[in-house]
């Protein structure tokens, strides 16, 4: 036995590998059916029935101008669109619990699977939003697709002449939150399996409940609702990046002592 052998070799500290990230995120859109499909599919349905709704609408108020303002007024606040971030939530959700578990199988670190999954998320709102935006931008164009509706120009995505870029960022802002809140909660769940879920949803509810009781107490109504008038819906919405931001640093921390399981 010589000395050499006897002699530890130095520690090698694990490195970021770019490729392994990427490899990640592709992980994520292999399959591209639920994925890409099934939403946009489940979305031109919701639009084909509120197509038939307008119309409705449009025919029911015909020769009746204060009718169909009034309708036009009323359909600025549907939330048709609601249904596609929900949908992403839950493949953020299935992202982190189906894939974590073959993702370590194929030899990716838990900061490498996390930060490929992030990847993807930031990738897969920006093609959603684009997809939105443009749809919007056909919207407006159309004065509601000729029959005054607004699905994609609702209140809550800014005023009609809204700039093409800057709904792009709300929408961004949307899925950003919708996908990292899911993964986030996913990894509480890999961390601490159903306890941790009835601890987290019962400390949420408490918090919720706390804040109201916060509010009530010291006659905050009047300010909460000034907050909401003074940022207005736009600004509610780029507000949740801080809870985003929360959610994606939290699900990084916590997925670092997560334990796979089949």
């Amino acid at each position: 036995m010589t000395t050499s052998t006897l002699t530890p070799e130095p520690a090698i500290a694990p490195t970021l590998g770019a490729g392994r990230v990427i490899s990640v995120m592709r992980l994520h859109l292999v399959n591209r059916f639920s994925v890409f499909a099934i939403p946009w599919m489940i979305l031109g349905f919701i639009f084909l029935i509120n197509l038939i709704i307008w119309w409705i609408i449009a025919t029911a108020t015909r020769g009746d101008p204060e009718s169909t303002q009034n309708a036009q007024d009323g359909l600025q606040y549907s939330g048709a669109t609601f249904y596609i971030f929900v949908y992403m939530m839950v493949l953020g959700i299935q992202a982190i619990t189906l894939t974590f578990p073959f993702g370590l199988g194929l030899s990716v670190t838990r900061r490498e699977f996390w930060l490929g999954s992030a990847l993807a998320f930031v990738v897969l709102s920006a093609l959603y939003s684009a997809g939105m935006t443009v749809l919007a931008v056909i919207e407006e164009a159309t004065n509601g697709w000729g029959l005054g509706g607004r699905m994609f120009t609702a209140f809550y995505f800014g005023p009609p002449d809204q700039s093409w870029w800057f709904r792009f960022l709300i929408y961004f802002a949307i899925f950003l939150f919708f996908f990292f809140v899911g993964s986030g909660i996913a990894t509480i769940y890999l961390r601490w399996r159903v306890n941790g879920m009835l601890v987290f949803f019962a400390a949420l509810a408490l918090v919720i409940v706390g804040l109201l009781a916060l509010v009530v107490f010291t006659d905050s109504w009047p300010a909460v609702g000034a907050w909401f008038v003074e940022n207005g819906a736009v600004g509610v919405i780029f507000w949740s990046l801080v809870p985003t931001a929360l959610a994606a640093l939290t699900g990084f921390v916590l997925l670092r002592r997560a334990t796979p399981k089949n």
